[in-house]
């Protein structure tokens, strides 16, 4: 019987866009989950952005602080009810963020790195639970022509990523976690022989 990646196989029962979980400090909404009967929540991806400049200084800091804490509040309920599951959290940046610093003011995109780096690499389910397995900044210049973005992990602004490593990252610790029902093969998560 050949075998199916298991995000494939799941997907249809017990994933998808945003929906409410129970946590370990009430119930919040988040963006994407994969969750399973016999492990719970798996997998949890949360989005934050930033898009407007404000229009007093004229940069993208004013809510970076609000969007932070929502982050953090989302990864300690998550964590307290779930400690196997992996977090990955995607801070979206509009791409004037990299250059909106001033001679007084880091840019809203270092600002954001220097904030949220202690936030990202929690490798083991019985670290802080406010941190994020993966924690990414990712800017984003969407035009109605071309989207074009750069990914990076947090607390490391000269270090792009690819967008499909991010996920098999995070695959990863999903089958590290899980390893009797999950393997990573060829940047695919299937059910382990």
């Amino acid at each position: 019987m050949p075998r199916k990646s298991a995000l494939k196989q799941i997907a249809t029962k017990s994933s998808g866009a945003e929906r409410r979980m129970d946590g370990g400090l009430g119930a919040k909404k988040v963006d994407v989950t994969w969750a399973t009967e016999h492990s719970g929540l798996l997998l949890a991806i949360s989005i934050k952005t930033v898009n407007f400049r404000d229009r007093k200084t004229a940069n993208f800091q004013k809510n970076l602080t609000n969007r932070r804490n929502d982050m953090l509040f989302e990864s300690t309920t998550l964590h307290r009810r779930f400690p196997y599951a992996a977090l990955g959290g995607f801070f979206f940046l509009d791409i004037g963020a990299k250059s909106d610093g001033t001679g007084n003011r880091r840019s809203t995109f270092l600002n954001a790195h220097r904030r949220l780096k202690m936030f990202t690499g929690r490798n083991d389910p019985a670290g802080r639970p406010e941190q994020y397995e993966r924690l990414y900044i990712v800017l984003v210049d969407a035009s109605p022509e071309k989207v074009v973005y750069e990914v990076y992990r947090a607390g490391e602004p000269e270090v792009q990523v690819a967008l499909e490593e991010t996920l098999v990252q995070l695959l990863d610790i999903v089958a590290e976690r899980s390893p009797d029902f999950y393997e990573v093969q060829d940047g695919r998560l299937i059910n382990a022989i």
